[in-house]
């Protein structure tokens, strides 16, 4: 069952708009990023969730959506995303460890992802983002934006390709909506161990 969610967690970016999340859902998957692990259990992070239509509508243009996909400006109207939710360094507990915060951060939001999609809900991770966002967002400096999660119901279908040695690894669209994503095969990335001494 785990495989089957692993494998069937995709980044989509195309979502259908008008399906509403709820926020008993949104909350429960916060949760699920709660439970995570965290470097010495420091618990670093915090989380911003954004239903509100105008809210969300100020966001967008603040976001990068797919960078090998240089023509594409992000998803349309009524294939926007139904929520975000901006993942948070709390600075103050941060005691100058960041890269503890990105493992976490790494950790908390798979965990978000996995739940989304066992109940039918795909996102995106979003790192790059406009220093606007910060502002928009009401924040104050005890606060960095790290991610936003953009989530929906998806509107487009991810499909994996298993990738030749020397294959590009950047996504693609196709004429029908499909997006296909190069993978490295597991032999390519299993190495064999040193010899025993």
């Amino acid at each position: 069952m785990i495989t089957e969610l692993i494998y069937t967690t995709r980044t989509v970016r195309r979502f259908q708009e008008d399906r509403p999340l709820g926020q008993a859902l949104l909350a429960g998957l916060v949760d699920l990023a709660r439970v995570g692990g965290s470097a010495r259990n420091a618990q670093v992070l915090k989380y911003l969730i954004i239903t509100d239509p105008g809210l969300r509508q100020a966001l967008f243009p603040l976001l990068g959506w797919a960078g090998y996909l240089r023509d594409w400006p992000g998803p349309a109207l009524g294939e926007r995303p139904a929520a975000y939710i901006a993942c948070l360094l709390e600075k103050n507990l941060l005691k100058g460890a960041e890269t503890e915060a990105y493992c976490d951060l790494g950790i908390a939001t798979q965990n978000m992802l996995l739940g989304a999609a066992a109940q039918g809900v795909l996102g995106c991770r979003i790192g790059a983002f406009s220093p606007h966002a910060h502002r928009l967002l009401g924040l104050d400096d005890r606060y960095a934006v790290l991610l936003v999660v953009a989530l929906g119901y998806p509107a487009e279908t991810v499909m994996l390709e298993e990738m030749g040695v020397d294959q590009d690894v950047r996504y693609w669209r196709d004429g029908q909506s499909g997006h296909h994503v190069p993978k490295r095969r597991l032999d390519q990335i299993l190495m064999e161990p040193p010899e025993s001494l």
